[in-house]
């Protein structure tokens, strides 16, 4: 049996511990340079007349949905002319591959602090979601108490042992100080688009600064005559802001609300809750005592490429035919056992694995047509699958006054807290 989690990443379904160990406690991302990562893009084509330009941007201590909407206001272009492979942490160091529909010279108008620009090149293609193979990460861990050394050792032999962790969605999915993104989802995808957005604007945290919880509260007191509110609202919600700005010029237009919101955030609303949903999957099985790192009878099995990273678009079903050929690919690396990440496919696994999926899915009343959001596609979600268990590569660890530190890599779509938890064991505001 897994060790059970007792912190609110309980309450996003991340239920279990990997790691039979009590934990070193600590907190990450003290100072954003303790959380260093590092995008391993995938080969961009360059063309010396190609129409986007293309950079590795590194920043420090910026959100990405900000940065970007900085990015193309101060480079006088729509933020959808910036391009981009994946999301990353904001209290961190990020280096990501960008791309910018507009002449190189554009790049020397942008004068955001903590943000610079290497690598420039132009290509007849932009950056697209998606296109990475990974990121390698430099993360240390401060206001440890004691000698943790004898837990570090431990945590590390059991990963490597299994080959990896399990490969839940990690608390930056649904928010670290206030995790509604997949509340929000939900109301989505049940066609409550008025609930949706006013998760979003009322629900408070405990971990928000006292004006962002008074804004909120007025928010709710307002009881839907946005026009009422004559005020700025913190510099932090900006998204808040531009909700309230639209239902000021457009009462009860909700659906239009969303719409005003990026497209990556109406995407990540509804993913946002398929992962929930997920990880209560990864932890069922687990708390079965099903295998992480093995395939049984029914799981679905996925392979991956030459550079490790998982092909979808070719799941086995295991059955007694295959059995010992698929479990043979498992324990080289070759393939991942895989559940599903319920959408409007409605695909599942077949044997026990596939009766945990639809016991979830039943229990949470949803249906793969809700997933099928009419009016607003971006927030529609097909489905798709995902490994149970996450590979870890090139991990090192290494001991420090008041704490420790780690490197590695992992493909893409993984997450390092989901790592760092495993040592941690601590609440979900200390990553």
């Amino acid at each position: 049996m897994y060790r059970p989690c007792g912190t609110a990443e309980a309450d996003v379904g991340m239920l279990y511990y990997m790691t039979d160990c009590p934990g070193t406690g600590g907190c990450l991302k003290k100072d954003p340079q303790d959380f260093v990562v590092r995008e391993v893009a995938d080969d961009h084509p360059s063309s010396e007349n190609g129409r986007f330009t293309i950079a590795d941007v590194t920043s420090t201590n910026w959100e990405t949905n900000r940065l970007i909407r900085l990015l193309s206001r101060s480079m006088r272009i729509s933020r959808e002319k910036v391009g981009f492979a994946g999301t990353k942490d904001k209290r961190a160091v990020t280096t990501q591959r960008m791309s910018f529909e507009c002449d190189p010279s554009k790049l020397d108008l942008v004068t955001l602090e903590d943000v610079e620009f290497k690598n420039v090149f132009r290509s007849d293609s932009p950056v697209r979601m998606g296109e990475l193979k990974g990121n390698r990460f430099g993360i240390r861990v401060r206001d440890v108490e004691g000698d943790c050394s004898e837990t570090i050792e431990k945590v590390t032999s059991e990963v490597m042992a299994m080959g990896g962790f399990p490969n839940y969605f990690g608390v930056q999915r649904f928010g670290i100080s206030r995790p509604i993104t997949h509340l929000v989802g939900e109301r989505i995808i049940r066609g409550d688009l008025k609930g949706a957005v006013e998760t979003y604007l009322f629900h408070p945290s405990v971990f928000e600064e006292d004006d962002v919880r008074e804004a909120r509260e007025t928010l709710r007191r307002c009881n839907g005559d946005y026009s009422s509110i004559d005020f700025f609202l913190p510099k932090i919600m900006g998204f808040e802001q531009t909700m309230v700005d639209h239902l000021k010029e457009n009462p009860d237009d909700y659906k239009g609300v969303i719409e005003a919101m990026p497209n990556n955030l109406q995407m990540m609303f509804t993913h946002a809750y398929q992962s929930y949903l997920y990880n209560f999957m990864l932890s069922e099985r687990m708390a079965r005592g099903m295998p992480l790192n093995a395939p049984v009878i029914g799981d679905t099995v996925i392979p991956v490429d030459a550079d490790g990273v998982p092909s979808h678009e070719e799941p086995v079903t295991v059955t007694d035919r295959n059995y010992k050929i698929v479990e043979r690919q498992v324990a080289k690396g070759k393939a991942y056992v895989a559940i599903t990440v319920f959408g409007s496919d409605g695909r599942f696994s077949e044997g026990e694995m596939g009766e945990i999926e639809r016991k979830i899915v039943s229990n949470a009343k949803v249906k793969a047509e809700d997933f099928m959001v009419t009016g607003l596609p971006h927030c529609c979600a097909k489905g798709d699958w995902r490994e149970i268990l996450c590979k870890v590569s090139d991990l090192r660890t290494e001991m420090s006054d008041g704490g420790y530190s780690l490197s590695f890599y992992l493909t893409k779509g993984n997450y390092a807290t989901c790592l760092m938890r495993e040592y941690l064991k601590a609440e979900m505001n200390r990553y």
